[in-house]
């Protein structure tokens, strides 16, 4: 661990026992980042630092800090000044409490650090300390200053070394209110089955395994660029998201692509059960069950059966209900021996054929 760059020197305060430590990220950022360019020209954008008073370029070394009043006015606040705070944490990483881990809220967390005993001499409390957090399944709740500002951290083990957590304060937690849906949802035992069924058969994850898709994706389009080739082209394939008609469906659907994701559709032969939702249900199987009335709505099929049959209605009362077809009228003429109608005429070539 000493290799590494420390970001601050200080020591632990854990009772009368003193630990001096090193500070060094436990993070690191792999995001690709971006010059500001002019676009006519390309030539890079740079931003100049100036001061207002004399109206000149000034260097870094000339910058200090300072504290704008509300009225506008500028208090100017030293290195010396922030060193010379009478409180206990300015170098001092101070042990407040023990508590169980599942105490401490994960929106408090903020980024991480790993500290490093500093020297030989320090080796034997931070060992202490290291097994003590162990044996305890406890976290350390410290205060420590940094950057200019005191703050609040979480010390833990990760393997062999004692890690701690930036946390945010309490205050600087924003209540969750107002952001839950402001609509009363009743959310049904068969679609959280089926939410459940879908957990389960997404399983569980290595997160080693996991890796930034768009930082590769960009890494592959500079190169290209670079290399005056053409870019890779953007996947295509079905588009998700939307709004969800029908959440059963969508939970079905997802089951089942997880599962031949898997493999397991084809080897156990298990589908999920395609389930509309009730009102869907109710409204489809009452159009197919219910009785025709006069006056009522009929589909765009019956209202075109209906003309078709039209012409080919006798004039009984039993025809009229049902329009035969052309061979029982055919038959109904030759035993009734009426008077031949337009359709039994333009049947008699076809007798003459068949004869």
């Amino acid at each position: 661990m000493l290799h590494v760059r420390s970001i601050w020197n200080g020591a632990i305060s854990f009772g009368l026992v003193s630990i001096p430590i090193k500070l060094v990220n436990a993070t690191e950022s792999h995001s690709i980042s971006f010059r500001q360019v002019h676009l006519d020209d390309g030539g890079r954008i740079r931003y100049r630092k100036f001061c207002e008073a004399e109206d000149r370029e000034v260097t870094t070394e000339e910058i200090g800090k300072a504290y704008e009043d509300a009225d506008g006015t500028l208090i100017p606040i030293t290195d010396e000044d922030l060193a010379q705070l009478p409180i206990p944490t300015a170098r001092t990483i101070e042990i407040v409490a023990f508590v169980p881990a599942d105490r401490i809220d994960p929106l408090q967390m903020d980024t991480a650090y790993y500290l490093s005993a500093n020297g030989v001499p320090a080796a034997k409390p931070y060992t202490l300390l290291r097994e003590a957090l162990k044996r305890s399944q406890k976290v350390a709740i410290a205060k420590f200053a940094l950057r200019g500002r005191e703050r609040l951290g979480m010390l833990r083990v990760v393997d062999d070394v004692i890690a701690m957590h930036g946390l945010l304060w309490p205050d600087e937690i924003r209540a969750p209110q107002d952001v839950a849906p402001d609509t009363s949802v009743t959310v049904r035992d068969k679609e959280l089955d089926l939410a459940d069924a879908l957990m389960d058969t997404l399983g569980e994850v290595d997160l080693a395994d996991l890796h930034d898709d768009y930082r590769e994706a960009l890494e592959e389009l500079i190169a290209a660029k670079a290399s005056g080739v053409e870019a890779p082209a953007a996947p295509t394939g079905e588009k998700t998201g939307g709004k969800v008609l029908d959440l059963m469906a969508a939970l079905e659907k997802s089951v089942r692509a997880a599962k031949e994701s898997r493999g397991e559709g084809e080897e156990t032969g298990e589908a999920a059960e395609v389930t509309r939702l009730p009102a869907r249900t109710a409204a489809r199987k009452s159009a197919r069950t219910a009785p025709k009335e006069v006056g009522g709505k009929k589909s765009t099929a019956k209202k075109t059966a209906a003309k078709k049959t039209t012409a080919k209605k006798a004039t009984t009362a039993t025809t009229a209900k049902k329009p035969a077809s052309k061979t029982t009228a055919h038959a109904a003429t030759k035993k009734t021996g009426a008077k031949k109608t337009a359709a039994a005429k333009k049947t008699s070539p076809r007798k003459r054929t068949s004869a």
